[in-house]
């Protein structure tokens, strides 16, 4: 029972086939072969009538050739006899030019000359009253001897006068067997064109399997369909570019990274993204693996794949969160370290202030006391006396207490003022505190390491100064360091480096304004960051008069110099090693809600 629906299902099918190969090949010779049969009736419609009119003229041109004087001389002369003149003029015209008959008659057109000699002396079957009338008549009639191309023309005598007419005729047969006899020949030259033409198909139906994977069109329009899905649901970015470079395909997501819109379709790359390490990176002219490039404020990675086609395929990957969890995790570890420091700091401190009281010297505990919690508090009021925006200042009051824990001097120019009216104070707490890090990794390993900040407003513009005492950025790499990716320091197990700098100066340019290194006092690095109209319009007077700011954290115990310098021969500050490092282009941006990080706010939690 089950061999007939198993017999069922091996039977071919036939029918039209599903490849693209197979369809374009059928279509092409079909094509080729409607071609050749329109081609081949097209020539014979006219070749028909070309012939007609070829046999009507020899019919005419035979039969003005007929008609001399000398023929209407026979005819005026003679009677009309098998054997006369006329008729043996007749016969050897018709012999020598392969008529079928060659026809002279008089006025009353009477034969005087025929093929068969039984119709000599009789009126013509058609009318020759056209010839008679001095025209030349060609057409195609039917006489006694059937249908035949004719030639009619009258017949003169020396003065010129009508005597008669003569008619030629050819035989229809003839020109019918011409044209049947071309059909051969013809035919062999329209197969040899289809021949050609299917050879053709064939190999251009070959190439087509080779670029379409020999697949059908209902498998290329569910790849289609399918990849449009994938593409525009992937989280991450894709961009096809073409040979020429311009964009060929794009995804949603790629056009979030890159701020692009679907018009940049069809555009060239470098167009559109315009000059920068994203459009080197893209375009391929920067070659490697998990390549870094910043675009607005994202940090993306990127990876590109060429095609056969000489396109290639580039994927994007949004690093921006993890690069900031990867700061969170280096902060926590340094909050690790710096909770050790202050557990032993705390129970120094704990310890003298109980042997204070153990010695009953209770004066000397209070002004232990005292002294520990105040110096921490005067350098947040000087700090926030200087820098009105709570953002800015509450960054550099927790920079000024890591950079104590590192033996380094954070000092505010006393140039430093700063009215509470950012237009994007987020903002510069990223600037500051990538640049404040940068210069506290630079100055950890100097004699005297100390940082200098100045940050100041002239009109609406904003102008920030950090120095330090490291050793310094070179000339010939003063433009390098802002590249991204570039670093000289091992990067961490998190990620990678060479981000910082370069999104200080993406936000720099992007708010109008610049950033340049130099060399500073010290000998070291000082890089000056310029924000025009980064405040806006005053509207209540800056300065002395207005209320301070909040006290940031303070550290009790840390003795503190002139102009908010955090000394860093603090018996409790923790000793730790430093090596010598350069200025490097890492990034440090601050929490978005322009927080410190969650070493900063521990750590300044912990010392209130």
């Amino acid at each position: 029972m089950s061999a007939g629906p198993s017999t069922s299902g091996r039977r071919r099918r036939f029918g039209w086939p599903r490849r693209v190969f197979s369809q374009v090949l059928l279509m092409q010779i079909a094509i080729a072969a409607g071609v050749a049969v329109l081609a081949t009736g097209l020539f014979l419609a006219p070749f028909s009538d070309e012939l007609d009119d070829q046999a009507m003229s020899r019919a005419l041109a035979i039969a003005e050739t007929t008609a001399t004087p000398q023929v209407a001389r026979d005819l005026r002369t003679s009677r009309p006899t098998a054997d006369g003149p006329v008729q043996a003029e007749a016969d050897r015209i018709r012999r020598a030019t392969g008529a079928e008959y060659v026809v002279i008659m008089d006025r009353r057109g009477v034969r005087w000359s025929h093929t068969e000699p039984g119709q000599i002396g009789q009126v013509v079957s058609t009318d020759p009253s056209e010839a008679l009338a001095g025209k030349h008549v060609m057409e195609l009639d039917s006489g006694t001897l059937g249908r035949s191309a004719r030639g009619k023309v009258p017949l003169r005598d020396d003065t010129g006068k009508i005597v008669g007419a003569v008619s030629v005729g050819i035989a229809y047969d003839s020109v019918r067997d011409r044209l049947l006899a071309s059909i051969p020949e013809l035919l062999a030259y329209a197969g040899g064109a289809l021949a050609v033409g299917a050879l053709a198909a064939y190999l251009i139906s070959r190439r087509l399997q080779r670029q379409t994977h020999d697949l059908a069109f209902s498998d290329i329009s569910a790849l289609l369909t399918e990849r449009e899905a994938m593409l525009h649901s992937l989280r991450e970015g894709v961009v096809a570019l073409d040979g020429a470079g311009r964009i060929r395909l794009m995804n949603d997501e790629a056009q979030r990274l890159l701020g692009l819109g679907p018009d940049a379709i069809g555009q060239p790359l470098d167009m559109v993204l315009g000059d920068g390490r994203t459009t080197e990176v893209l375009t391929g002219r920067v070659l490697g693996e998990d390549l870094l490039t910043v675009r607005g404020s994202r940090v993306l990675v990127a990876n590109r794949m060429p095609t056969d086609d000489g396109g290639a395929v580039v994927t994007l990957r949004d690093r921006t969160e993890l690069e900031r969890l990867g700061r969170e995790l280096d902060a926590t570890r340094g909050l690790i370290d710096a909770l050790r420091a202050q557990d032993h700091e705390h129970a120094n401190r704990m310890h003298t202030l109980l042997g204070l009281l153990e010695l009953d010297m209770h004066e000397e505990a209070v002004e232990f006391v005292t002294e520990v919690v105040g110096v921490h508090r005067a350098t947040a009021e000087q700090i926030t006396e200087r820098i009105h925006d709570p953002l800015p200042a509450a960054l550099l009051v927790g920079k000024a207490t890591v950079a104590a824990e590192r033996g380094v001097s954070l000092r505010l120019s006393p140039g430093s003022l700063l009215p509470d009216r950012l237009v994007d104070p987020q903002g510069l707490v990223t600037v500051v505190g990538n640049l404040v890090d940068n210069a506290l990794d630079a100055a950890a390993g100097s004699a005297d390491p100390r940082i200098e900040v100045e940050l100041r407003a002239e009109g609406r513009t904003v102008v920030l100064v950090v120095s330090d005492s490291g050793p310094g950025v070179a000339v010939d790499r003063r433009e390098l360091v802002f590249t991204e990716g570039w670093s000289t320091k091992e990067p961490p197990a998190h990620g990678r480096r060479g981000l910082g700098l370069a999104m200080v100066r993406r936000l720099a340019e992007r708010q109008g304004g610049s950033v340049r290194v130099g060399a500073s006092a010290d000998g070291g690095a000082e890089f000056t960051v310029v924000l025009p109209e980064a405040l806006t319009e005053a509207s209540r007077p800056e300065g002395p008069d207005r209320p301070e700011g909040s006290e940031g954290p303070s550290e009790p115990g840390r003795p503190e110099g002139p102009d908010g310098i955090m000394d860093p021969g603090d018996p409790c500050a923790r000793d730790t090693p430093h090596g010598q490092d350069s200025h490097e282009n890492d990034s440090h941006e601050q929490d978005p809600h322009g927080q410190n990080t969650p070493h900063e706010r521990a750590t300044a939690g912990e010392k209130q």
